[in-house]
């Protein structure tokens, strides 16, 4: 039997440094510089079914694993960031890089992190662009603040930025300078919206597939967690089966507390914040939704505002909620503190979003009672109000 290779290929925009060690940590191949386009039909003349092969996470990491996994026996994606605290060198370069990943691998000390699938990488990926669009739809929102705040002026009645203020906007008294700049950026709010519109329908449409709807089901019921939040969420976590315990998934989002315990000496100290941002983003907005519409959550809020403050308290609240998400996720059962009538209130507004029940082919109705079901506590809500008006989910008395 062929002894194994450990592979290190250090990846870069238009090349990669491929080195590659034994298990004694004895030099195989020596760094070699591969350009992307290239690397492709290299890897199939000259690496074998017995290799192990490390790289390091980046922008083009997944295609090379995805590719790689078909030829040799392993890939492994190094994370980047404990990476950096073992390898800090005064020395670096791609052929140094290369073998260091090849040599960690080699002694089984290489920091790794989850590959998530394709599903998992789309739905980051569009949740993502979401975040992204709303940033810049921002963006151009402040440059026309920024209009009206250097000339002193007050801001249109209603929305600013709706449409019927438009011609507000256009008929200030400005130079023809300001007036091509307030233009230019209602031309791109009108076409970030448009993109906005049509990036949450697609979202919506992933939280109803097969691979999302059950698990968007159990999230939808806690106070807080809305449509575009739980899709974040969702996506964020990725599988909840690789967090055996609910501190694991605290620490995964960088929720949990720094800790110094030396000798006689033990403190605690800010949160890591060494995980995904988009977590902490998410749950930190559902946490300030959730204290203003949940008696249990702002009641926890309350108590704890009195003696950490309202910022640090609504860290811990999204701490907490995330714990409830892992039980929820986890178990598969209802949240203890769930108000039947307001999770079915939930569930019909996200099946409104975008037309959703219709486009699946149900009355918003019948998704409601289905949804439900599946949580299992459908014989707990005859009815409920929602957009002004009841709806029965049994005969109507």
């Amino acid at each position: 039997m062929t002894a194994p290779r450990y592979v290190g290929i250090d990846i870069h925009k238009r090349h990669v440094t491929v080195a590659a060690v034994s298990k004694q940590q004895h030099e195989l191949l020596a760094p070699q510089k591969v350009s992307i386009q290239r690397f492709t039909g290299w890897a199939h003349k000259h690496l074998e079914p017995s290799d192990r092969v490390a790289i390091e996470a980046t922008t083009n990491s997944w295609a090379i694993h995805d590719h790689l996994t078909s030829i040799v026996h392993q890939v492994a994606v190094a994370n980047t960031n404990k990476l950096k605290m073992i390898t800090s060198s005064a020395s670096k370069t791609d052929r140094h890089d290369a073998l260091v990943l090849a040599k960690l691998a080699a002694a089984e000390l290489l920091p790794t992190v989850w590959v998530p699938p394709q599903d998992v990488r789309e739905l980051r990926g569009i949740t993502q662009h979401r975040t992204q669009l709303i940033q810049e739809r921002g963006a151009a929102q402040n440059r026309l603040h920024d209009i009206l705040h250097r000339h002193n002026l007050t801001l249109p009645d209603g929305g600013p930025f709706k449409r019927t203020n438009e011609g507000w906007w256009k008929e200030l008294a400005l130079s023809s300078m300001e007036q091509l700049q307030v233009r230019h950026f209602w031309e791109t709010l009108h076409s970030l919206n448009q993109q906005i519109a049509e990036t949450e329908a697609m979202i919506a449409q992933l939280s109803a597939s097969e691979r999302w709807l059950e698990p968007m089901t159990f999230l939808i019921q806690l106070t807080g967690v809305g449509l575009y939040t739980g899709m974040s969420i969702l996506g964020a976590i990725g599988e909840i089966e690789r967090f055996s315990a609910a501190r694991k998934l605290v620490g995964y989002a960088g929720l949990g507390a720094r800790v110094h315990a030396s000798g006689d000496t033990y403190y605690t100290g800010k949160i890591s914040k060494q995980g995904r941002r988009e977590l902490r983003t998410a749950l930190i907005a559902c946490a300030w939704v959730a204290v203003r519409w949940s008696d249990h959550w702002r009641s926890v809020f309350s108590n704890l505002a009195k003696r950490l403050g309202k910022q640090k308290a609504i860290t811990a609240i999204a701490r907490r909620l995330l714990v409830v998400i892992w039980h929820v996720l986890t178990k598969r059962e209802v949240d203890c503190h769930a108000d039947p009538r307001a999770v079915a209130r939930s569930i019909m507004t996200w099946c409104s979003y975008h037309q959703l029940a219709r486009s699946i082919g149900l009355r918003r109705v019948e998704f409601v009672k289905q949804r439900l079901k599946v949580i299992g506590i459908l014989d707990q809500v005859p009815s409920f109000r929602a957009n002004g008006r009841i709806h029965y989910l049994t005969s109507n008395p």
